[in-house]
């Protein structure tokens, strides 16, 4: 098991250092207290660095973190120390590769928040218990959307049929009132 790369955690923090997704696969952080208290210092610490064009790594508290910002949202991901920045770093961008192609590039605070089931889901296909399983964007954003669409539509046809569907509710709704 020693010889996996594996994840601390996958944070994604709002402009001011606020919680939007958080997953945690190491016992580090055992109370919510000392979890919150991690990303407090994280966010300080990188606030102000400019990590809008690449990633970034720091070493905080004996874990390496690589970060990357867009917008008004912080990515992050922390492995131990002895982890691999490379491979730290590659699960970063296909973090946030995927939130881009789930969110049709409108990442902000407000659409990660309105879609944050397409984004806990994301993390979930990428690390498992900590172990790294994908970090290709396009097949991390392909599996998530399969877990809302029927089988064989697009990304696209969900949202037209999603809103056909509602529409129709809402019409329904109205003529039996």
């Amino acid at each position: 098991m020693d010889l996996c790369p594996s994840i601390k955690n996958i944070l994604l923090l709002d402009s001011e250092g606020k919680r939007v997704a958080a997953k945690y696969y190491s016992d580090d952080w055992p109370t919510n207290n000392a979890k919150e208290a991690f990303e407090k210092t994280v966010f300080t610490k990188t606030q102000k660095t400019n990590a809008r064009t690449e990633v970034e790594i720091a070493m905080f508290e004996n874990n390496i973190v690589v970060y990357k910002f867009v917008q008004d949202l912080h990515f992050f991901v922390t492995g131990g120390e002895n982890e691999n920045e490379l491979i730290l770093a590659t699960v970063l961008q296909g973090f946030f590769d995927a939130v881009g192609i789930l969110l049709r590039g409108a990442v902000d605070k407000k659409e990660a928040l309105e879609n944050l089931d397409f984004i806990l889901l994301c993390i979930d296909e990428i690390v498992d218990g900590g172990i790294v399983l994908e970090t290709d964007a396009n097949t991390i954003a392909s599996k998530v959307a399969t877990h809302d669409l029927d089988s064989g539509a697009s990304l696209s046809e969900q949202t037209i049929s999603q809103a056909l569907a509602t529409a129709r509710e809402h019409l329904a709704r109205s003529l039996l009132k």
